[in-house]
């Protein structure tokens, strides 16, 4: 159950850093987890912004966990509660990255637990 963050940060992507530049820091993390035997879609496990988001994005670096960062995504979730399912508006592009996780990581995604009984 592969477990993913989404983040923005809050410079323009086409702001280049000069060399020795300290990076802006996340304006918003959103962390995903997916268990296909629990829930028939990810949940969203945490959310913040600013020094929380920081806190969410060290965590996840720490723990080997693949972070992408899309803005508009990140603030769909952000909008949902902690510990619940993503909303249907954000399924594709979750999907999306769900399966780029898998497949980095080399492993097949999970079978749907409700196929083929």
């Amino acid at each position: 159950m592969p477990d993913i963050d989404t983040q923005t940060s809050d410079a323009p992507p086409s702001e280049a850093l000069s060399p020795g530049a300290a990076e802006p820091g996340p304006d918003i993390a959103v962390a995903l987890r997916y268990d296909p035997l629990r829930a028939a879609t990810p949940r969203v496990v945490a959310s913040g912004r600013g020094a929380v988001a920081e806190q969410i994005l060290a965590a996840a670096f720490a723990a080997g966990v693949r972070v992408r960062e899309d803005a508009d995504l990140a603030e769909i979730l952000a909008a949902v509660d902690v510990d619940s399912e993503i909303p249907l508006e954000a399924l594709a592009a979750v999907a999306e990255i769900l399966s780029y996780v898998y497949r980095a990581n080399g492993a097949p995604p999970p079978a749907d637990p409700g196929a083929a009984r």
